[in-house]
């Protein structure tokens, strides 16, 4: 098993042809074939399936083309690591942000890290908390931004900021975000929510057994940007975090007012693996997120957020 029989599989698999992975790896195509067909008789087992719609990963070949990106990637981080220039900090960092925060801070990490240290290469990607996490414990992000977690025997969260929840609504609701709204008068519409099981629904559900109402949930969704969208339509309120709803409210497309009785916060954590070497470049970085954090919040770009010492005890 070599480098280049990884190259071939992962970037077969992410292609779906033999053809056009030869032509992106300057091959002929009978030389991936090879590689592909090597490895299998080396594994015993068969990697791909030709199908109407182009070559498949088997499911043995799934698991090897998840293994054989890492290490790719691994092998490139570590080519960046040993061949900075003297006293420069250099190599990949794989980050993950809250999409609700990815607006906020993205643009001022990136420019930042781009600045301060050149050598350093940035992944950003961007999802709901739970699928951050699994991909920390999977190994594919170095550090993410994850909300209402406790450090871990496998991960360590540092408290950032602790951020308040609004309802979100249509703009004629006339809801005001320096007046905050009582959670029954938000239980009293129809409710677009995060789907079951989530993090954040599950901050809303146990506010509504303090609150002592139900919620009729009308839909439920995954996507924030959804969320939104199906407000501005018409179909309901929902509950998200101030920042997620900072941008419309500015614009006048929708109206939103913190919660109250019981008031609603979530707390934001910057998490990492406890165990293993932390490269130069992940520490640089890190420092970096949590500057531009404190920033936001000091500047108030970050409605709603206050520094994680400095927030409401008690709260949910």
């Amino acid at each position: 098993m070599d480098v280049k029989q990884l190259k071939a599989i992962v970037t077969v698999a992410e292609v779906g042809s033999v053809t056009r992975a030869a032509e992106l790896l300057h091959l002929v195509q009978p030389a991936v074939t090879r590689q592909i067909r090597t490895l299998e008789q080396e594994l015993g087992v068969p990697l791909f399936e030709r199908t109407a719609q182009g070559m498949r990963p088997t499911g043995a070949g799934a698991i090897m083309v998840d293994r054989a990106r890492r290490a790719l990637g691994e092998l490139e981080r570590a080519r960046a690591e040993v061949r900075p220039a003297p006293g420069a900090v250099a190599g990949i960092v794989t980050i993950g942000l809250l999409e609700s925060t990815s607006d906020l801070l993205a643009e001022p990490l990136v420019s930042a890290i781009a600045h301060h240290h050149p050598g350093v290469r940035l992944r950003l990607m961007t999802a709901y908390s739970g699928h951050l996490q699994q991909w920390l414990d999977d190994g594919d992000l170095d550090l993410t931004l994850l909300y209402n977690l406790d450090s871990t025997p496998s991960l360590s969260a540092r408290p950032l900021v602790r951020e308040r929840l609004w309802a979100v609504a249509p703009a004629s609701a006339g809801l005001c975000v320096d007046r905050p709204v009582p959670f029954a008068e938000v239980a009293g519409h129809p409710l677009v929510m995060p789907a079951s099981g989530h993090a954040l629904r599950s901050l809303i559900d146990a506010a509504a057994v303090r609150a002592g109402v139900d919620l009729e949930v009308v839909v439920q969704t995954n996507s924030m940007r959804l969320q939104k969208r199906l407000v501005l339509a018409g179909q309901g309120w929902t509950v998200l975090p101030g920042l997620g709803a900072a941008e419309e409210v500015t614009r006048g497309t929708i109206s939103a007012a913190p919660l109250s009785e019981p008031d609603v916060w979530r707390s934001i954590v910057l998490a990492a693996p406890r165990f293993g070497r932390t490269p130069p470049a992940v520490d640089v970085v890190a420092q970096e997120l949590v500057r531009q954090v404190n920033l936001a919040v000091a500047q108030g770009r970050w409605p709603s957020a206050v520094q994680d010492a400095d927030a409401p005890a008690g709260r949910a």
